[in-house]
């Protein structure tokens, strides 16, 4: 595999944000009744905010991260892969990102969240090393948020 560059979004990358997040979010409608929440937020303006990372290769749009500093935590927002590239660590290095990104700007802790029916993203946080904080409803989608320490 190629190397893989992560960097910050610009206008450019919009419509490959989309179908990134549209594709690898999709499997979850059926399951949850209705589109989950990361397909629902305002890309033109997170990438505006410059609070959006991008993983390609060479030639392809791979993931992305959205992530911004919150008092003193960073809060990672969304992760996706686009599917062609799922299993091969992609979201890993995204991840690694944000917490190198977190440690050099002295941030205590890593906050994230993913829903209680996407049951792969909560072992794979836990995983990680996050360690489940609570349990929420939040503008109608149960969220389970993790934390963590840096």
């Amino acid at each position: 595999m190629s190397i893989i560059d992560i960097q910050l979004a610009e206008k450019k990358h919009e419509q490959a944000i989309f179908e990134c997040v549209s594709m690898a979010y999709s499997m979850y409608i059926e399951r949850m009744g209705k589109k989950p929440a990361p397909m629902l937020s305002d890309y033109s303006k997170l990438i505006e905010k410059n609070v959006v990372y991008i993983a390609t290769n060479s030639e392809e749009f791979m993931g992305l991260i959205v992530f911004f500093p919150k008092r003193n935590c960073l809060l990672i927002e969304n992760v996706a892969v686009h599917p062609d590239f799922q299993g091969r660590g992609i979201g890993r290095k995204l991840i690694e990102f944000a917490l190198n990104f977190a440690k050099k700007a002295s941030l205590q802790e890593v906050h994230l969240y993913t829903n209680e029916l996407m049951t792969e993203n909560i072992r794979y946080y836990l995983g990680f090393g996050f360690v489940e904080l609570e349990r929420q409803l939040e503008d109608g989608y149960r969220q389970v948020c993790f934390v963590k320490p840096l």
